[in-house]
């Protein structure tokens, strides 16, 4: 990995891949979810979709796709809490016209007022297409019983459809200003690099102005939780789900890398102890997993399950049996070195992908104060212990630090029961 800083303050990032023929130019910015106000929740959303809707030079967004479809590139954009990231990854003869064509859409976009307005029709259906999806709002809302729903981090990503339909052209241009510039991005190409590369990136990102304008400060989050939380929503399914979350770890935590083996071991793949014995040994459920995801100065640990809606009890009882087991007695040796492998294996396989790197060397870039490579992080994995696992499990799994969210056919008069089961961690 080799870096240069731009006169105008950009971070430039390149990583060589030799082995590829493919070559992802990714831009990231530190900016997302949680640096919105409640008047704004979305806008962060929101933007992402207007870069594609035209510039100056590519007037419409079937301009945009038909150059990208035009060389078989993939393209796309995300938002999460901490960052909003967009991507192009092409054949390596195509690096001029990828970057061209960032740059273009991230500095010269034209928000036309006539798209800004069609794209809230774009948006509350995506909201709506992701409220019939309870497998992935169930674990939103345990974070926002976690986080509360007034500070930053509780906030849903895509926003309320009432601030959809009232964002102004005003409002998403001071937003974009205030936070899409050089002090606040990144930049990382990854694949098979061509020598000219940094000459390239410099004639397209050089002269993207500087902003004297101070970023607000984060509002941080401190953890004051004294007692579990539970929510349910009703929703008439035949599948249920639930979220169970717990306070975490960051990105500067020294016990990232433990957070992550404890999730493997608890439920990453089909030989974790929640696959097997909930889901394998007792049929409680069709998906099972756990994991942590971490933000700035904090993290959410989470497990999550999709079961039959007759059988929440026994499904709820069981993932906090292997809670309880997992803090009460050391792990094996054996499973703790499986676990590891795990990690250490599905890194090496995500490694040979460019948009796999890009994204890695962007998110240190952005968030960690020591960056770490690959090679490294596999040492850090192979340096946990037994006893650390043990450790962090009964730090993070308290019964008092619990965040139950449940999506199925139920009545709130329920919660009480199922907030005791909680009890029993």
């Amino acid at each position: 990995m080799k870096k240069y800083i731009l006169k105008n303050g950009i971070p430039i990032i390149l990583e060589q891949m030799p082995g590829t023929q493919t070559i992802t130019a990714l831009v990231l910015f530190k900016v997302g979810s949680r640096n919105e106000s409640q008047a704004v929740n979305g806008v962060s959303h929101f933007i992402e979709h207007l870069f594609f809707k035209g510039t100056q030079k590519r007037p419409s967004s079937f301009a945009i796709a038909k150059e990208l479809d035009g060389v078989g590139a993939e393209f796309n954009a995300f938002t999460g809490k901490d960052f909003t990231g967009y991507y192009i990854k092409v054949a390596r003869k195509h690096l001029v016209l990828a970057t061209d064509i960032l740059e273009d859409l991230l500095f010269h976009p034209i928000f036309d007022q006539k798209e800004i307005d069609k794209e809230r029709g774009v948006i509350i259906e995506e909201i709506n297409l992701y409220e019939d999806i309870p497998m992935r709002s169930s674990e939103e809302i345990a974070e926002q019983l976690m986080f509360g729903a007034q500070h930053p981090l509780g906030y849903f990503i895509i926003g309320s459809k009432e601030n959809i339909r009232h964002f102004s052209r005003e409002q998403i241009i001071t937003y974009r200003d205030r936070y899409y510039h050089p002090g606040n991005m990144v930049i990382i190409f990854a694949g098979n690099l061509p020598s000219k590369t940094m000459k390239i990136v410099h004639e397209k990102f050089h002269q993207t102005p500087q902003n004297e304008n101070k970023i607000p400060q984060l509002k941080k989050f401190v953890d004051k939780q004294s007692f579990a939380r539970i929510k349910i929503k009703y929703k008439k399914t035949a599948q249920a789900h639930l979220a169970l979350a717990f306070p975490a770890v960051g990105y500067n935590s020294a016990q990232l890398v433990v957070a992550k083996v404890l999730a493997t071991i608890l439920g990453g793949g089909m030989s974790s102890r929640l696959f097997i014995n909930v889901r394998d040994k007792q049929g409680l459920c069709y998906y099972i997993g756990a994991e942590n995801s971490p933000y700035q100065e904090t993290g959410a640990f989470v497990v999550r399950a999709g079961f039959d809606v007759t059988r929440l009890n026994q499904a709820l009882r069981a993932i906090i049996k292997e809670l309880q087991d997992i803090k009460q007695q050391p792990v094996l040796a054996e499973e703790l070195a499986k676990a590891k492998e795990y990690i250490i294996g599905k890194t090496a396989i995500y490694m040979e992908d460019s948009e796999f790197i890009a994204n890695w060397w962007g998110s240190e870039m952005l968030f960690q104060k020591k960056y770490c490579s690959p090679k490294k992080y596999a040492t850090l994995v192979r340096a946990v212990t037994v006893k650390q696992v043990q450790n962090l499990a009964n730090k993070i799994l308290q019964a008092r630090k619990a965040n139950l969210a449940i999506i199925g056919p139920y009545s709130k008069k329920q919660e009480n029961k199922f907030k005791r089961y909680l009890h029993e961690l």
